[in-house]
């Protein structure tokens, strides 16, 4: 589904990312654990076209995201904030999002409400602006927005990080499920090892824009992981 050949990245003349090839099949989670600037959000941003590398390719479903806007209707993503929208209230965001891939929205309406056990009654009927919530809430809007246009490919990165402990339990709960359907190609990268070993049957350890190792579904993984960045 997502295949990567030949891909290098640089910044000042420094090579921050170098992936001769990965191939993520359909339905697959692939996690990818590294240092900060390990380069895990760099091929993530390669990978959604939003910066381009020196050389090499991204391939989705067999075309070339570079050459090609098919991808995008059936991909959803978040990396940071900047995906957000500030001056926008929750409902306003759903439904731009909704709008942009064609969602009407009562379907809009039928996605958010599986949801609403992740929002835990503070994203929704709040009028407030995006911008006024908290980073864990900014971020399950974001998570959110990505999920409800149910796509065929999932990129998050860093999904868990300033959620409080029930709300990375029940998105972990949330990928785990989406996950066992293998419907949805996802790539997700995480500094918590716990929760992505839980999550992807794949890992990718990432080091100075390398994948060093490739970790297929095992319970050995995430004390291989452990033992790899232990002090």
């Amino acid at each position: 589904m997502v295949q990567i050949e030949h891909l290098c990245k640089s910044y000042n003349n420094k090579e921050v990312l170098h992936i001769d090839a990965l191939d993520i099949p359909a339905g697959q989670c692939f996690g990818l654990v590294g240092n900060n600037g390990a380069g895990k959000t760099t091929m993530f941003r390669c990978v959604l076209d939003l910066i381009r590398p020196e050389s090499g390719i991204v391939l989705s479903s067999g075309s070339d995201i570079a050459k090609s806007e098919e991808w995008k209707a059936y991909t959803g993503s978040y990396l940071d904030e900047n995906f957000l929208i500030p001056f926008l209230t929750a409902e306003e965001y759903f439904a731009f999002v909704a709008k942009v891939y064609s969602m009407s929205v009562a379907e809009m309406r039928v996605q958010l409400d599986c949801y609403k056990d992740f929002f835990n009654g503070e994203i929704l009927s709040q009028k407030k602006y995006i911008r006024d919530f908290s980073l864990g809430n900014k971020r399950k809007i974001g998570i959110v927005a990505a999920l409800i246009v149910q796509p065929k490919v999932l990129v998050l990165d860093e999904p868990f990080a300033n959620l409080d402990p029930s709300s990375q339990l029940k998105l972990r709960k949330l990928l785990q499920d989406l996950q066992a359907t293998k419907t949805t190609t996802m790539l997700i990268s995480s500094h918590d090892l716990v929760h992505i070993t839980s999550v992807c049957e794949r890992i990718g350890l990432i080091e100075k824009g390398l994948i060093i190792k490739d970790l297929g579904q095992d319970e050995q993984k995430l004390k291989e992981l452990e033992k790899y960045f232990a002090p």
